[in-house]
């Protein structure tokens, strides 16, 4: 039995006897001689080699993703007998980090300290003695109420940090509960929770119901001082009206790493909205666990157990 391993990142999973791991060309189409593969496993796959994957392997029993979304996948035209697992999981830790320091940054006003770098200036406005909690503007996560709208398994890895550093930590999903130790509350519920939210984090997937959700009437129901970060999919953010509440000065600052489209193209007038911080897609890139997943979803599929983490179709 063959498996094929993707090219744009270094893998060495445990194989169950008699399987063989070959790695090809994450780009390009599937070479007939490993049309007999079993298994494939997707990272930075384009859609060539998707649709090539779909038309050509025939005895496909299983699709490893290692990105937490497989939209891409799911649109390939995979038989309904495939099984596609997601990397769920494989990036909360990188993913959380990435949020941190994007969230970070905004809050101690690190891009405005880089300007006055650049023109060698000792700020006062910056540094300095300093309240705590000055009107208008959220300055540090202590006491701050956070919002991490998509509680999955990256918002419950960021959470506790968050919570460790003074924030008030909650998350919204499609049902209310307790995740973790975490007040969940239902996405139903969202905009009536928004005007007491001081940090709004997206990790929302894409989907038909969440294309553009972060809108005009999301971002209005914030405080001005609010903050907004983007680390889910850049279609659940109306960019337009995020430009246009940071112009008129109705948030208080915003971090996007996924845009719509990506790349952004550069004569985009997002690129120039005030208190906006871009990072391009920076976040995950790196999945952490990728070989333990390989295997244990590989050694499942031969044992016919249950598969880790079965994208709904």
């Amino acid at each position: 039995m063959k498996i094929l391993l993707p090219d744009t990142v270094p893998l060495n999973p445990v194989l169950p006897e008699g399987w063989e791991a070959v790695t090809i060309d994450a780009r390009a189409e599937i070479p007939a001689e490993h049309h007999d593969a079993a298994v494939l496993v997707v990272w930075g796959a384009s859609r060539r080699h998707l649709a090539s994957a779909a038309e050509h392997l025939d005895g496909l029993r299983l699709v490893q993703s290692l990105s937490a979304g497989v939209d891409g996948i799911l649109a390939a035209g995979f038989d309904q007998d495939v099984v596609i697992a997601a990397g769920a999981g494989l990036h909360s830790l990188t993913v959380s980090e990435h949020s941190l320091a994007l969230l970070l940054s905004l809050l101690r006003r690190l891009p405005e300290c880089r300007e006055a770098q650049q023109r060698h200036e000792w700020s006062s406005e910056l540094g300095g003695l300093q309240p705590l909690n000055p009107a208008g503007r959220l300055t540090t996560l202590i006491g701050a109420r956070v919002l991490i709208w998509g509680f999955g398994q990256i918002g419950q890895t960021l959470a506790p940090t968050l919570q460790a550093l003074g924030a008030e930590v909650r998350g919204a999903a499609r049902s209310a509960g307790t995740r973790s130790g975490f007040e969940v509350i239902a996405d139903s519920e969202v905009p009536a929770a928004l005007p007491e939210v001081d940090v709004l984090i997206n990790i929302l997937p894409a989907t038909e119901a969440t294309t553009g959700i972060v809108g005009r009437e999301v971002l209005a129901a914030l405080p001005d001082h609010a903050i907004l970060l983007n680390v889910g999919r850049g279609a659940t953010v109306d960019q337009v009206a995020l430009r246009e509440a940071l112009e008129a000065g109705t948030l208080g600052g915003a971090a996007v790493d996924v845009t719509d489209p990506e790349p952004l193209p550069e004569d985009d007038p997002l690129w120039d909205a005030p208190r906006l911080l871009i990072t391009p897609h920076a976040a995950g890139g790196r999945p952490v666990g990728a070989d333990e997943r390989i295997t244990a979803n590989l050694r499942a599929l031969v044992d016919g157990r249950e598969i880790l983490h079965v994208a709904t179709r």
